[in-house]
């Protein structure tokens, strides 16, 4: 079963990155509808399903699964083989449709990563926010200014997925020791606080 393409949003990997050469981070900002994916090589995606007649959640349960799968598969391309990877931290709290199969994308994301031996690392919603703006909480539209800021190379198109993706990669680096731009210490307290794997440092 075919359905609607999944490459929502893409950039090229751009010239000037610093640390291209470092350790490989991707983001990722798992989603059912918009996946945002963004590498320490320079480039963002954003993978998902969106079909406004058709909605994944309405989908009859067999069906819902292959697209499902879709998204998935298309995803772990994107992510090939990082040196680390740095997950948004499942929102079990958030509200409306799509809980369950949102929490299915996740784990199923995080089972891949953990089957290829690729280090993880969790940063909450919160932490992310903080890494971007020195603040635990503000909008979406904050949070795409300051990567546009800081991080101009990495070409988001105003997507806040892909924003968010670049802020968990960056964190990613900051916490290896790589970090792609220097941050004030208001921000780096995110860094301490996320969830890393201790072995792979």
């Amino acid at each position: 079963m075919n359905g609607p393409s999944l490459l929502r949003f893409a950039s090229d990997p751009a010239e000037d990155v610093p640390g291209r050469d470092g350790p490989r981070v991707v983001g990722l900002d798992t989603s059912l509808q918009a996946t945002g994916l963004a590498s320490s090589e320079g480039w963002c995606r954003v993978i998902g399903y969106e079909d406004k007649k058709n909605p994944i959640t309405k989908l009859p349960h067999a069906a819902r699964l292959v697209q499902m799968r879709r998204i998935r598969d298309a995803i772990v391309d994107g992510i090939g083989r990082p040196d680390l990877a740095v997950m948004e931290g499942a929102a079990v709290s958030r509200s409306g449709g799509g809980a369950h199969e949102r929490g299915w994308l996740w784990w199923r994301l995080y089972e891949h990563l953990t089957d290829a031996g690729i280090p993880i690392g969790l940063v909450s919603t919160n932490q992310r926010i903080m890494y971007a703006t020195g603040k635990g909480s503000g909008s979406k539209t904050v949070v795409v200014d300051a990567v546009a800021r800081r991080w101009p190379q990495w070409q988001t198109g105003g997507n806040d997925n892909a924003a968010d993706a670049v802020v968990l990669m960056a964190a990613g680096r900051d916490w290896l020791n790589a970090p792609i731009a220097t941050m004030p210490a208001t921000h780096r307290a995110a860094v301490v606080k996320a969830l890393w794997p201790e072995a792979s440092r």
